[in-house]
């Protein structure tokens, strides 16, 4: 799995810095060594998923062995992940008279259903980035479950009336999580 691009810390209810990996680390370490209790939670931007990251890490890049070019005969390793499929006998017949078969079948009805739901997903996954992120920095905080509801009936005026009086490191990332959430909704 891919690395997240960018990730938020806050230092209790303030957005202290919002960059990768190594530039977080920087500031964290910058404010720990200038505040040594903070309180600083960091968030996986693309998730909203709270992380944990290892702030002795430097930020250089760490060597790694090149991997094994050397292949044998076969095909290539493309990433490909065998998986058991259940079907019902009509529609594994089906497959078989497709052309390609049925590996290139399913492929392409999955990549067709990826692009007819692509807004019903970046909404859905907006939701539950803002959703995860809201829960551990403002469960607490007055209208936090009509906020959830907003958020997930897609009412972007109730949403932000509800979340306007939380701070205001909380209240836009928040709102800059949920986003697609509203965008999907016209």
């Amino acid at each position: 799995m891919q690395e997240p691009s960018q990730f938020t810390a806050f230092d209790g209810d303030m957005k202290l810095a919002t960059g990768s990996r190594s530039e977080l680390t920087v500031a964290i370490n910058a404010r720990l060594s200038r505040q040594p209790d903070a309180a600083i939670l960091i968030f996986d931007d693309t998730t909203g998923t709270q992380v944990d990251f290892d702030l002795r890490d430097t930020g250089q890049p760490t060597s790694r062995p090149a991997a094994d070019e050397t292949r044998g005969p076969g095909r290539p390793k493309l990433g490909v992940v065998a998986r058991e499929v259940t079907l019902l006998p009509r529609h594994w017949d089906w497959l078989a008279k497709q052309p390609g078969g049925a590996s290139v079948t399913l492929r392409k009805l999955v990549e067709d259903a990826r692009r007819a739901n692509t807004g019903v997903t970046n909404a859905r996954d907006a939701q539950e980035r803002a959703y995860k992120f809201m829960s551990a920095m403002a469960g607490n905080r007055p209208g936090f479950e009509e906020a959830m509801r907003a958020l997930f009936a897609k009412d972007r005026p109730a949403f932000e009336k509800l979340i306007r009086d939380w701070p205001p490191g909380i209240r836009d990332y928040a709102d800059t999580l949920a986003a697609g959430a509203f965008a999907a909704a016209g």
